[in-house]
């Protein structure tokens, strides 16, 4: 397993080193944060270390940043009908179409509090259509996300924050999957709520962060019982895994702008080799991408059968479909682009990181072309013979 390659670092990334150690050294703690005592306070300093280092990472206090379970709780927590908007309580939701499951459920709005805001063929989202759904009831809460984890592409949020702003609603941001790969500042944004995880920049799975931007006031919280958070969520800390995320945010935030072209490069030449083959669609290549993700299909290509073969390649790659209960659905952001149904089921995700070489770009690339002889002539069967 050791020469395997690993490209689907958008679904999680491999544990940093610096979080590792983290992580260790805090498992060796014995204090409960909340307790007053030496050995608590250890503990709590370091989730309030963590705290500061993410804080700075978006531009504001550590005070605004509330741990949580992930980034669904995250979301889930910053989904809250009746947060006080400049004009008053927020009565409905707006989400983009091709927004994570975790917003596109609603939080804990009511479904019929909840209104899809189209995009367009890139997967950027409709800024006519949100001016109109904004000027058409009471209050909202907007849900934009900063990054797509399927296609990559950055949404126009400080633009869209002006529209709310305008309209007296307030912002969210899911910034799970920008975090750590490009600059983001929680006031520039203008988002009044943002979203990040742990494991997908490095750290431990089981944490993230739900950030207040300023003036915002606190959510009502999902789980209720001890004063942890400031009140906002109820639940001894998880010292370990924050120490982990703070951590693997450092890192990120350090290597950041190094990566940004680096990575960016690693993916143009794996592009580049992919069109190699005729009939190669990369989706959303005209719009601003994270510099790490390209979602491709070609005609005939099942996605399904794609990630098999490369599996079997030896390269970790992931289909552009959710898959429930076993059966894969076709892509509701590919759906959500117009995209026909044929390239929605052959879409396949390749996601780079920081630790991807040159050489096992050009490994993928060789892997696609020995794959593509098979896979795009109705050739499934041999690839899954093997399987």
């Amino acid at each position: 397993m050791a020469d395997r390659i690993y490209l689907d670092w958008n679904a999680t990334t491999p544990l940093r080193p610096q979080a590792r150690a983290a992580i260790l050294a805090a498992m060796d703690l014995v204090g409960n944060p909340s307790s007053v005592h030496a050995e608590g306070r250890k503990a709590r300093r370091l989730t309030e270390e963590a705290r500061e280092v993410i804080a700075r990472g978006l531009g504001t206090v550590a005070r605004r940043v509330v741990f949580t379970s992930g980034g669904t709780e995250a979301n889930v927590l910053a989904l809250s009908p009746g947060l006080r908007a400049p004009a008053g309580p927020v009565e409905r939701l707006l989400v983009s179409a091709v927004e994570h499951a975790s917003v596109l459920a609603g939080g804990r709005f009511a479904p019929s509090a909840v209104q899809t805001i189209p995009v367009d063929s890139s997967g950027v989202v409709d800024l006519g259509r949100l001016e109109a759904l904004l000027a058409g009831g009471p209050p909202a809460l907007v849900s934009v996300m900063a990054a797509n984890n399927e296609t990559g592409v950055l949404q126009p949020v400080s633009k869209v924050a002006e529209m709310v702003r305008q309209a007296g609603g307030v912002l969210h941001v899911d910034s799970i999957q920008a975090f750590g790969k490009v600059p983001l500042d929680i006031k520039q944004m203008g988002a009044g709520l943002v979203t990040i995880s742990a494991h997908k920049i490095g750290g431990p799975k089981g944490v993230g962060a739900l950030v207040l931007g300023a003036g915002v006031e606190e959510p009502i919280p999902v789980l209720r019982g001890g004063g942890q958070e400031r009140g906002r969520r109820a639940g001894t800390e998880n010292v370990a895994g924050i120490a982990g995320f703070g951590a693997a945010a450092g890192a990120a935030l350090a290597s950041r702008e190094v990566d940004l072209t680096r990575i960016t490069a690693l993916r143009d030449r794996l592009e580049a080799g992919l069109r190699q083959t005729a009939g190669v669609t990369v989706f959303s290549s005209e719009a601003a991408r994270l510099p790490n993700t390209t979602l491709f299909t070609a005609p005939g290509l099942k996605a399904e059968t794609a990630v098999i073969g490369f599996d079997l390649e030896g390269i970790a790659v992931s289909s552009g479909s959710a898959c429930s209960s076993g059966k894969v659905q076709p892509s509701h952001v590919l759906e959500a682009m117009g995209a026909s149904s044929a390239a929605a089921q052959g879409a396949v995700r390749l996601s780079l990181g920081w630790s991807t070489t040159e050489a096992e770009v050009d490994r993928c690339v060789q892997a696609w072309r020995k794959l593509s002889l098979t896979l795009l002539k109705g050739g499934d069967e041999t690839v899954l013979e093997r399987f």
